[in-house]
């Protein structure tokens, strides 16, 4: 995968002004080419459960593969743009939320550095609830145990490897616990954007 390809995570479990969280999801997907982001690919919608357990509504989630002449940095500012147009207020870490556009991989980049982003995918979850890097962690740190970002990432990079540990999305996958993988359910398409 070249480095101008990006590779995202979409959810909302919140009503925002575009409507029910996929109404909000295909909106942020509309919004896309106004930011200079080329879609290349979008995974089917699925609902799965707020995590950690209890803290809100259902998500809906999705992922897609972008193209932009930009720096992974750019990228995830125009997705924030994108996330502020559709109401979007970051107050505290894994709350409820009506949009949440989250920059997984930036073709084959690491950032800040190996050590720095394996220090990071090894975080404890307690901590992971706490602590916030201060600069771009690439591929995702927590990207490997996210069935909800795995399983449509599938549909549309199943080949793509984590670049740091060499495992594909099917092999992260395959690694999920199957009550995991069970609990996404595939919602019905709602005028995704070709």
């Amino acid at each position: 995968m070249a480095n101008n390809t990006f590779l995202i995570a979409l959810g909302a479990n919140l009503p925002s002004a575009a409507g029910l969280p996929a109404q909000t999801l295909a909106a942020a997907l509309e919004r896309m080419p106004e930011q200079g982001l080329v879609l290349a690919a979008v995974s089917r919608f699925y609902r799965s459960p707020a995590f950690p357990a209890g803290s809100g509504p259902d998500y809906v989630n999705a992922c897609a593969v972008l193209r932009a002449e930009a720096t992974p940095e750019q990228v995830l500012d125009r997705l924030h743009a994108i996330e502020a147009a559709l109401g979007r207020v970051r107050s505290e870490r894994w709350q409820a939320r009506r949009i949440d556009l989250d920059l997984i991989a930036a073709g084959q980049t690491v950032l800040p550095d190996a050590e720095g982003q394996a220090a990071w995918r090894a975080l404890p979850l307690e901590r992971q609830m706490r602590e916030t890097p201060s600069e771009l962690i690439l591929p995702h740190p927590r990207l490997q145990d996210r069935g909800f970002v795995l399983i449509p990432l599938a549909e549309i990079a199943p080949g793509w490897r984590h670049p740091a540990t060499g495992q594909s999305v099917a092999e992260m996958v395959a690694a999920l616990p199957e009550a995991e993988k069970a609990a996404l359910v595939p919602l019905e398409p709602v005028g995704v954007p070709d």
